[in-house]
């Protein structure tokens, strides 16, 4: 139908959307306004994508004691088929669109967990609305979408927390409170890598046309993508490696691993960004040149400006594919660096520090001193670290706004994936092509990308600006404060 493809009903929903969310069991003006309820009830959650990382998000939503799964929502029913008999409580739809149409009363907050090109979209809506958002990372699919999230987080006054539950971990505070006490001295240089992708990059799309399965709703998955016939693969794991679906490494992983840094040092925004990337470009004949998929390995080195608690500028190295930095001198030739597949790395004036994946394990280097070091307790750990993750958001949630920290609120996650997403678009512009004289080029083989913060630009090299904000498939609407 065509309805089921225009969100122009949207633009009813903004208008009445917040009165309506207000008709629960006690007016809000009562309890303290839009976005707050009832501290004696439960957290009403309508979760959109419940397959694989949405089914084990709303059975952790769950297990919080805390919450009611009371509506599920995924385009491909296979995938949801675990989620639909875990809860079969909760209303099922398809649509998203029609779930908040429907529904906006009878849910408190919302669940965003689908592939990322569509997560900012079901975000603003919902929060639109009134309600609380837990969204799967990377927050969003471009840098736009982000800044838009994290200005939307301070207008609605909801609750908001980014799917990074590493965040949540001990080990970024425990390494804080080893930097604040000056342990290592001024960090200047932080290399992350991983192991990543465990999915095809640098590959061709395919040509073939399968049928659609019947479970899936095809058109629903694309969502705010461009229209591209149905491929075997893609759904529900591969699309990751697709610039129209995807962030690649950088976006699964990166919401992890560059968590630590942003926490340790309070980085808030890169100014420019410089990379290399494992595709090869050959010749005229463009053999390698598949600009429609991520690359296979990249090396990204970002500058983030002094702010706050820094001490001076940081180097903040990206390495996926395999990629590592070289092995401290002070780390034991059999001694696991990072996790192994996966790490970040600080390395300062007075020493050096490292961590797992999802902060997990913080060691100073050599790793004797970790056992040696003696600092007090500065920052409040989360109940259950990862796992608390979720609960603690419910609990934010049931609190109101303003009443309880979140470990990554999009205050904090926004400027985190637009770094990511800034990595991204040094990573990208080696796909874009410029034919001068008959030779072609490519733009971002300068020596860096400059970034205009305020503007949301790159200075230097405009080709890659339309990477900055994609254009939504005609009728899915646009992000709109």
């Amino acid at each position: 139908m065509a309805e089921k493809n225009n969100v122009s009903r949207r633009n009813f929903i903004r208008n009445t959307g917040i009165t309506t969310a207000g008709l629960w069991i006690v007016p809000r003006h009562v309890l303290g306004g839009k976005g707050f309820i009832a501290p004696s009830d439960k957290l009403r959650i309508a979760s959109v994508g419940v397959g694989g990382k949405g089914e084990s998000d709303v059975a952790m939503f769950a297990r919080s004691g805390k919450a009611d799964i009371v509506f599920l929502c995924d385009v491909d029913d296979r995938r949801a088929a675990n989620s639909v008999k875990a809860f079969p409580q909760a209303k099922y739809y398809k649509d998203w669109r029609e779930l908040f149409d429907k529904e906006s009363k009878n849910f408190d907050a919302v669940s965003v967990s689908t592939p990322d090109h569509n997560h900012a979209i079901i975000t603003l809506n919902a929060m639109q609305l009134g309600k609380h958002v837990y969204v799967q990372k990377p927050l969003t699919h471009d840098l736009f979408e982000a800044r838009t999230l994290t200005q939307a987080a301070k207008k609605y006054k909801v609750i908001t927390q980014m799917g990074n539950q590493g965040s949540s971990n001990d080990g970024a505070r425990q390494m804080r409170e080893w930097y604040e006490a000056g342990l290592i001295g001024d960090v200047h240089t932080v290399y992350t890598w991983t192991n990543r992708p465990v999915w095809p990059q640098g590959i061709p799309w395919s040509t073939e046309k399968p049928p659609v399965p019947k479970e899936l709703d095809w058109d629903l998955w694309l969502g705010t993508a461009p229209y591209k016939d149905y491929i075997d693969k893609l759904v529900p794991f591969n699309w990751r490696g697709w610039w129209d679906y995807g962030t690649g490494a950088l976006g699964d992983m990166g919401c992890h691993l560059v968590e630590a840094p942003f926490t340790v040092l309070g980085l808030e925004y890169a100014s420019e960004v410089q990379c290399s990337v494992g595709s090869v470009y050959v010749d005229e004949f463009k053999r390698g040149y598949f600009p429609e998929s991520c690359p296979p390995s990249s090396h990204v080195t970002l500058k983030f400006p002094k702010t706050g608690r820094m001490k001076n500028d940081i180097e903040l190295h990206w390495m996926d594919g395999g990629i590592q930095p070289t092995r401290p001198e002070e780390l034991g030739a059999n001694d696991v660096f990072g996790d192994g597949g996966n790490g970040a790395y600080f390395i300062g004036t007075k020493g050096k520090m490292m961590c797992g994946t999802y902060n997990d394990n913080p060691q100073l280097l050599p790793l004797s001193r970790t056992a040696e070091a003696h600092v007090p307790v500065k920052y409040k750990r989360v109940p259950g670290g990862a796992n608390g993750h979720y609960a603690q958001w419910i609990e934010a949630c049931i609190a109101g706004y303003g009443n309880m920290e979140v470990s990554s609120p999009f205050e904090k996650a926004g400027p985190l994936v637009e770094a990511l997403l800034m990595a991204n678009l040094a990573i990208r512009g080696f796909d874009v092509q410029k034919t001068v004289g008959g030779k072609t080029s490519f733009p971002a083989r300068y020596v860096k990308l400059l970034w205009d913060n305020n503007a949301m630009k790159v200075t230097n090299v405009d080709d890659v600006n339309q990477f900055v904000k994609r254009t939504y498939r005609e009728g899915w609407g646009s992000l709109t404060l």
